[in-house]
């Protein structure tokens, strides 16, 4: 059956036609929502969620836009809601993660508990300047990180962005500039790897704890980002970051368990959640 014959026979109330179609992009705004919520529990939930509001309402989609940006509207509007209810990450946020492990032998017996048993439980730094940007990206108003998030990292179009925001263009170039220069900003003067006098080293300082044997120098060199930090002005090199991003899948990739585990303590250090062991630790997967 042709896409248009599929498409047409879920605006027709067909689910399984329905099903096809969002399967083709799925993984993608799971993806998505794990950059925006930080916690796959809310991902999974939302997911259905956005599921089941575009099933109900697929009678509305007048195809003015890929069925695509339609979904991904319903799901930003789903994360909004959840995220307007909490406070927006301070730039200091690893860095009280990194004190409550230091100071909680649970917590640290956890992290080598996954990162020992776990098929997604390898440390890489490459994966933490992805885990990085997710959570600098949180120190933006939820709009601005959307709309980089959906540029940036999805390859969405201006217009597309517009539609999903319900905002002109204007306002979406505006809160791109603004995001880019916030983060920018705070790569600058926080991140070691771009700047010497930078005051953090969690990447490599993780590196150390979880893969010892490992030449620091060398694994550093092997990043992109590290080669060039010299060469390139700080707008060249947020473009570089958001390109190494870009290539991991925060729900896929090789740390992907141990990943979730310290993204857990650093939501339990900000507040945003009452206690680590909220879940058993077990659960991760």
């Amino acid at each position: 059956m042709e896409r248009e014959e599929v498409l047409k026979c879920a605006i027709a109330g067909d689910i399984n036609a329905f099903q096809t179609l969002f399967a083709e992009f799925q993984n993608q705004l799971k993806s998505y929502l794990y950059r925006l919520l930080t916690d796959r529990d809310d991902v999974e939930d939302l997911t259905h969620d956005t599921f089941i509001k575009a099933f109900t309402n697929i009678s509305t989609f007048n195809q003015n836009s890929s069925l695509k940006t339609w979904v991904f509207k319903i799901a930003t509007n789903l994360a909004y809601d959840h995220l307007r209810k909490l406070k927006r990450w301070q730039a200091d946020a690893q860095d009280r993660a990194a004190d409550l492990a230091i100071s909680s032998e649970e917590i640290r017996q956890v992290f080598w508990m996954v990162h020992n048993t776990s098929p997604a439980g390898a440390y890489e730094m490459k994966e933490h300047i992805d885990y990085c940007f997710t959570c600098i990206s949180k120190t933006l108003p939820i709009e601005n990180q959307v709309a980089l998030i959906l540029k940036n990292m999805y390859d969405f179009q201006i217009k597309e962005i517009c539609i999903i925001l319900e905002k002109t263009e204007g306002v979406i170039k505006h809160l791109l500039n603004d995001a880019r220069n916030t983060m920018t900003d705070i790569f600058e003067h926080r991140c070691a790897l771009i700047n010497q006098e930078g005051v953090c080293h969690q990447c490599s300082h993780i590196n150390e704890i979880f893969n010892p044997k490992q030449n620091q120098q060398e694994e550093l060199m092997k990043l992109e980002l590290v080669k060039v930090s010299k060469k390139y002005n700080r707008e060249q090199l947020f473009t570089l970051r958001t390109f190494l991003a870009k290539a991991i899948d925060p729900l896929h990739a090789a740390g992907t368990d141990l990943h979730e585990e310290i993204m857990r303590c650093l939501r339990t250090a900000i507040g945003e959640k009452s206690d680590f062991f909220d879940r058993n630790p077990g659960d991760a997967e």
